[in-house]
């Protein structure tokens, strides 16, 4: 109960701490919300201190009520500052306002100035604009007559590059003559279609019969081939006959040797399995061996701690003795002194495991034993189907079968190989000799061909001899009266061209003389000089508009009444108003953002008020139960301010215990000090901060004083020490149900006692006797040895200690 008030204890507490630790971490987060604006400190408490969270509560009260505080401060200041802003920038639009006007009715009397010293200017390009527009009528004259002079120096010039390529016979000549050379020159061409079809028939048969040239030495070529290659037909024929007769003797012996290789790989590997088995056998033998010797000590073993618990056999009996029922052994359903476990006790399950641990070493001997036999077996299989051969032997005479089936089996390969061959050959054969017959009959059908076309081409030579006349060929004929044809004609078109351009810049001369007569300038040139393009006509007239636009705009702003006034005004100070104004503007921005920082730090301040109100909340039924089951917990480990006499729950109830071994020790005790000394439970209070309430103090009837157990003699604190054991002994066996110890011992602690005293603790031993108990006593005191005669007395010697009984 102690342990679990105690862990319920610590688990309470680590909860409450830890929602304390959340509740400062909250407290701190509030603190740098507040920054420096609280100017309450915060508490020094840490996690688990009692009054933390009505500390944390107030300190968050007071941080939020300054917070608020502050929030209204800032609010009022950012009123203020704004109106102060608004009002500067009035100011400053209002002096802006005045420095415009001004600077407007000076720039407007800068531009009057300006305009007065050009005016003498301006009139000069008015003049030239009335001119240049003049001028235009006479602009599509001037355009005719350039377009007309042009159209006459391109024909001239023309004219000069046709009769430079003429030859000399027709330099001179008119438009009419050069047109009748043009027509005789193109008439002859005419003349010329037939000798052009026969010029192309010769070059056809001069191709022909260069084909017909290269067909007969192809068929040579074919010829020579075919008779080279059927000359050693002969010879390739036997050379693959013997081919394919070889393949074929191979395959027979690849069949042969196939048979034998079936035996001889079983043979081979049960030689391996022979060898295998055989240092398996060993591995085996070794193994039962091991296996052997450890079930042997796995059974000394397990005999060894069946000959322990057989002499402990009462111990373990007596651990499964329950009050008020029967004694396995004996029957008695009292147990009043059952026997005790001694150190190196063998228990029943510690036998079964060394039993256990005996079987399975000796089941795996047995099953190593069964290996080792169908090993052995296996073995003589494997010996009598290899016999003596060694392994190595046979595995070179398995080797070389392959190697020789291996051959065989190539030279088989080329069975197919080599008859394929010889009817491919065979193909080839009849291939060449058809070949060698075509190209026979194709040379006697050439040789006549060739005899036709060589007639053909004797007649079409002289025809185009009296055709092409001095010239090359026809086409080279022909091409030079077209050219000629060509250039006569481009000659008199241009000579005609020519001429009808020299006579439209005529009429266009004397209609530019009448244009600008009737626009009043003396001659044709100096109208020209009048006109203007049109970039500069725009240029002249952009300038005109311009002037008159900023004459009409200066006059305008000097007009203006709200300028004028302006103008007449002291000059305005604008920077001293935008100084005003930006420093307004700056101290509206510094309380904005005091403002919102505060309204940041109230609403900060107010989540995490909330936040730690509901951990608060939360916390109240945990801090609770930890309160109330700390109470429990100190009062039952005897820590409790409650508790007076820090008595421990345990040693509360051992104290009810100890009370009944003093009544049962006391009737032992009495007994031993004729009457004297009774033990009695005591409560009382130790000192230096130790547990109470599982004291002992003796009651001397001599005294009638109750005084310590720390106060008895060597002798008395001897029997005072006996008795308690027999009445300890009495209270468990009655706690029991009755279990009675059989055998008592009793070791040293009777030198100190006085005859009397010795005879009376005899006696009370002698009383513990009955029913066939036995007690024995262990000591060095000679005079127990003649009051007790059955004695069991140990005898040192050279070679170690000897037990000899003595009496009965």
């Amino acid at each position: 109960v102690e342990k679990r008030l105690a862990e319920r204890r610590r688990a309470a507490e680590a909860q409450v701490r830890e929602g304390d630790a959340e509740l400062l971490a909250d407290v701190h987060r509030m603190q740098q919300a507040a920054g420096d604006t609280s100017a309450m400190e915060l508490p020094e408490l840490t996690p688990g201190d009692p009054g933390l969270a009505e500390a944390v509560l107030g300190w968050a009260a007071v941080a939020r009520s300054t917070a608020r505080e502050q929030l209204t401060i800032a609010h009022c200041a950012r009123a203020t500052a704004a109106s102060a802003q608004a009002a500067a920038e009035r100011v400053l639009d209002d002096v802006r306002e005045t420095a415009r006007l001004q600077r407007r009715f000076a720039q407007a009397r800068e531009r009057a100035a300006r305009l007065e010293e050009r005016a003498e200017a301006h009139e000069e390009e008015r003049a030239r604009m009335e001119r240049a527009r003049k001028a235009e009528a006479v602009a599509p004259a001037l355009q005719l007559r350039d377009e007309a002079e042009t159209e006459h120096r391109e024909a001239s010039a023309d004219e000069a590059r046709a009769r430079a390529a003429l030859p000399h016979s027709h330099a001179d000549a008119g438009a009419a003559g050069l047109a009748t050379a043009a027509r005789k020159a193109a008439e002859e061409l005419g003349g010329l279609e037939s000798a052009r079809r026969a010029e192309r028939r010769l070059t056809e048969l001069v191709a022909e019969r260069a084909e017909l040239d290269h067909e007969e030495r192809s068929d040579e070529d074919v010829l020579q081939d075919a008779e080279g290659w059927l000359a050693e037909w002969e010879t390739t024929r036997a050379a693959l006959q013997s081919r394919i007769e070889a393949a074929q003797e191979a395959a027979t012996r690849a069949e042969q040797l196939a048979v034998q290789r079936g035996p001889a790989e079983k043979r081979l590997g049960a030689a391996r399995r022979r060898d295998q088995l055989g240092r398996g056998t060993e591995e085996a033998q070794a193994r039962v061996l091991r296996l052997a010797e450890r079930a042997v000590e796995a059974r000394d073993h397990w005999l060894d701690l069946k000959e322990q618990r057989l002499k402990g056999i009462a111990a373990e009996l007596a651990a499964g003795l329950v009050d008020g029922e029967p004694c396995a052994v004996c029957g008695g359903t009292e147990h009043p002194a059952p026997a005790q476990k001694v150190a190196g006790h063998v228990d029943r399950e510690t036998e079964e495991r060394a039993l256990a641990a005996y079987q399975r070493a000796d089941e795996e001997r047995t099953e190593a034993e069964r290996r080792l036999g169908v090993v052995r077996q296996a073995l003589a299989a494997a010996s009598a189907e290899a016999g003596d051969t060694p392994t190595d032997r046979l595995a070179d005479e398995m080797a070389e079968l392959e190697r020789a089936y291996a051959e065989a089996r190539r030279g088989a390969s080329g069975l197919h190989l080599a008859q394929e061959e010889l009817r491919s050959a065979e193909r080839e054969r009849e291939r060449r000799m058809a070949a060698q017959q075509e190209a026979v009959v194709r040379a006697a059908s050439r040789n006549t061909r060739r005899d036709a076309l060589e007639r053909e081409r004797g007649a079409l030579e002289g025809e185009l001899a009296q055709a092409r006349g001095d010239a090359e060929s026809v086409a080279a004929r022909a091409e030079q009266l077209e050219r000629l044809a060509g250039l006569l004609t481009e000659a008199a078109d241009a000579a005609r061209a020519a001429d009808d351009t020299a006579q439209r810049l005529k009429d266009a001369d004397a209609r530019l003389a009448d244009a600008a007569f009737r626009a009043g300038f003396d001659t044709p040139q100096a109208a020209a000089a009048a006109l203007l393009d049109d970039d500069a006509h725009r240029d002249l007239q952009r300038r005109l508009d311009a002037w008159q636009s900023e004459e009409a705009a200066v006059r305008a702003v000097l007009a203006e009444a709200d300028t004028a006034t302006a103008a007449q005004q002291p000059p305005a100070d604008l920077a001293t108003a935008e100084r005003d104004a930006e420093a307004a503007s700056r101290q509206l921005q510094d309380a904005v953002s005091a403002w919102d920082a505060a309204e940041r730090r109230r609403t900060e301040l107010d989540r995490l008020s909330a936040r730690a109100t509901a951990s608060v909340r939360r916390l109240a039924p945990l801090r609770e139960e930890y309160d109330r089951v700390a109470r429990m917990a100190g009062l039952t480990a005897g820590t409790a301010a409650d508790n007076e006499r820090r008595m421990r729950l345990e040693a509360y109830v051992l104290a009810a215990r100890l009370e009944q071994v003093a009544a049962a020790a006391t009737v032992r005790l009495q007994r031993m000090s004729s009457g004297r000394y009774t033990l009695v439970h005591s409560d009382d209070r130790v000192g230096r901060g130790a547990r109470s309430g599982l004291g002992l103090h003796v009651v001397d009837a001599w005294t009638g004083r109750e005084r310590d157990t720390a106060t008895l003699s060597g002798g008395e604190t001897f029997f005072a020490s006996l008795a308690l054991a027999l009445g300890l002994a009495d209270v468990v066996t009655d706690e029991a149900g009755g279990v009675r110890l059989d055998t008592l011992f009793i070791d040293e602690g009777f030198g100190s006692l006085d005859d009397q005293t010795l005879d009376e603790v005899l006696d009370v031993l002698d009383s513990l006797r009955e029913r066939d108990r036995s007690v024995g006593i262990v000591s060095h005191v000679a005079d127990l040895r003649r009051r007790i005669h059955a004695q069991l007395e140990v005898v040192k010697g050279r070679s170690g200690s000897t037990v000899r009984q003595r009496g009965r």
